[in-house]
């Protein structure tokens, strides 16, 4: 059973496990973990990271939401980043059902993030 399996049995457990699908695809190496357990949400949050975050994914009722912690960071040419509100460092991306992701543009941003934290991991080495 997937980490991010949130037993919704709807259009956004298909989301969710698409997204994980590319996200691995893009990085084999990234980390999956659940964090942030409360009373109000007892499944948490799912966060991938390498070399520090790259994403969380979140359920809502009427969304899929990833959200990139460095994303303002990263470029983003076909506009994926399309939430509001995210401030100067996060950038998020809301998946709405029927909404088409594409693949390629989101494997690359995921490679951007992973690439991002690499070098300032090896930045703080020097």
């Amino acid at each position: 059973m997937s980490i991010m399996k949130t037993e919704l049995q709807d259009w956004r457990d298909d989301t969710l496990a698409h997204m994980r699908a590319l996200i691995r695809e893009a990085d084999p190496l990234v980390i999956e973990e659940q964090k942030w357990q409360k009373p109000s949400n007892p499944v948490g949050v799912t966060l991938f990271s390498h070399d520090g975050m790259i994403c969380t994914c979140e359920s809502y009722k009427d969304k899929v939401k990833l959200t990139f912690a460095y994303g303002a960071s990263l470029p983003d040419p076909t506009g994926l980043f399309n939430a509001p509100g995210t401030g100067a460092t996060r950038r998020a991306m809301d998946i709405r059902e029927g909404d088409e992701v594409d693949a390629r543009a989101f494997k690359a941003l995921v490679r951007a993030a992973v690439a991002r934290n690499v070098a300032v991991k090896k930045e703080k080495r020097k």
